[in-house]
């Protein structure tokens, strides 16, 4: 019947998809998996998502003392996850901050 059989063309290799986001602290962009993703919790919480799927709304931040101190303390964060972040919260995010400055002190103080 004519039938002619033709190999299909090999499909070029796409680079892998890999999702993009913007530090609230810095404004820079980076890969998801290069920033900690923080989540406002629909009981309207702010926590650390190291899982990155939590529900609610997510914010991204450097592992950057820098960047933290930006989107905590001038409320950068804040604006972001659309909610005012309590002082408890406050205090539990800038304890999981990276290289904390106030876990410094204490270290020096047992170790002299």
């Amino acid at each position: 019947m004519g039938m002619t059989t033709t190999e299909p063309k090999p499909q070029p290799l796409r680079p892998r998809h890999v999702p993009q986001r913007t530090c609230v602290g810095c404004r820079s962009t980076l890969s998801k998996r290069e920033l900690v993703r923080l989540v406002r919790t629909p009981a309207g919480a702010v926590e650390v998502d190291s899982t990155g799927k939590k529900p609610g709304r997510g914010a991204y931040l450097h592992r950057d003392p820098e960047c933290w101190d930006q989107g905590l303390r001038k409320g950068k964060l804040g604006r972001a996850l659309k909610i005012t972040i309590s002082p408890i919260d406050l205090a539990v995010l800038q304890a999981f901050l990276p290289g904390d400055a106030g876990a410094a002190p204490a270290a020096t103080a047992s170790n002299g």
